[in-house]
């Protein structure tokens, strides 16, 4: 397949544009060419913003959209005189409003989503803004993504702390579930989708099972290799100041998902393969002072 794929250089996109060029395909990437590239595959130079001529007339088997989050993407995308046959945005299960029932399912309407805020209102806007141009196309709602070339400080927070034999500080009780989704199946399902071209075009994605904070923090430290003692913070109203996740439990039927793609990667296994990446990748992580934070205010 020919390919273009929006972003390609940090995480998501950049693990996507790895897989299919890895598997034999034509990969074009649109980034603005400030970092480096994915082997193996073409860059297209630009700002999405302000493309100019240099998707005109191109043809490509299918989009890849890792890096839509809002409407306005998604326009200067489909105006910059590009042919596709098939178009799959990367969208996010924080288009579920907190308040609808759980697990949110994909006949349930979408909105703005307090926790997520802007982010959420975006992607919303991106995904009502693509379909009602492009009915055919496909959307993807996926949890926590997770895995190798992972540059947000989630999972890498927690093998810092464990490679440093740092207690962890978890909120609450630690059951707080979280759910999460390896970046591999992510690209497997995006696979499945463009070679069977299923009549349902907007699916939930995500491991079946959810995991709670505590187990979370077990099988990190496990992945790399260290002993955990656990800390658990009862009475500071912001989890955010010292940990990783939003304090926000939600579930996603994945029913659709399974039907095509039954089998997920085991979560420890996932988390291990991050945390190899990790290990001589530090530098790529975007940090933030969830350490400095504790020992400031917990020892």
């Amino acid at each position: 397949m020919k390919l273009l794929i929006t972003g390609g250089t940090v995480f998501v996109s950049k693990f996507t544009a790895s897989y299919f060029a890895g598997r034999g395909h034509e990969v074009y990437v649109l980034n603005r060419g400030t970092r480096p590239q994915a082997e193996g595959v073409n860059l297209i130079k630009a700002d999405r913003n302000s493309l100019g001529s240099a998707l005109c007339g191109m043809y490509f088997d299918a989009v890849i959209d890792v890096c839509a989050y809002k409407e306005a993407d998604i326009n200067n995308l489909l105006d910059a005189g590009i042919k596709f046959d098939d178009y799959v945005l990367i969208s996010s299960s924080a288009v579920y409003p907190e308040t609808l029932p759980q697990p949110f399912n994909e006949r349930q309407p979408i909105g703005k989503n307090s926790i997520w805020g802007d982010y959420s209102s975006g992607k919303v806007g991106a995904e009502v803004c693509l379909t009602s141009r492009y009915p055919n196309a496909y959307v993807i709602r996926p949890p926590y993504l997770y895995g190798p070339m992972q540059n947000l400080y989630r999972e890498p927070f927690v093998f810092e702390c464990a490679d440093l034999k740092r207690k962890f500080y978890i909120p609450g009780d630690g059951e707080m579930k979280l759910l999460f989704f390896h970046v591999e199946d992510l690209c497997r399902f995006i696979y499945i989708i463009l070679k069977q071209h299923p009549d349902n075009h907007i699916f939930n994605v995500g491991n079946t099972q959810p995991v709670s904070i505590s187990t979370f923090a077990e099988l990190c430290y496990r992945a790399a290799g260290a002993p955990l003692e656990k800390v658990f913070v009862k009475d500071h109203p912001n989890q955010r100041d010292y940990f990783s996740f939003h304090n926000y439990e939600y579930l996603l039927d994945v029913s659709l998902q399974n039907e095509i793609m039954p089998e997920q990667k085991d979560l420890y296994c996932g988390l291990k393969e991050s945390y190899e990446w990790y290990k001589s990748n530090k530098e790529e992580v975007r940090k933030k002072p969830y350490i400095d934070f504790i020992d400031r205010n917990f020892q």
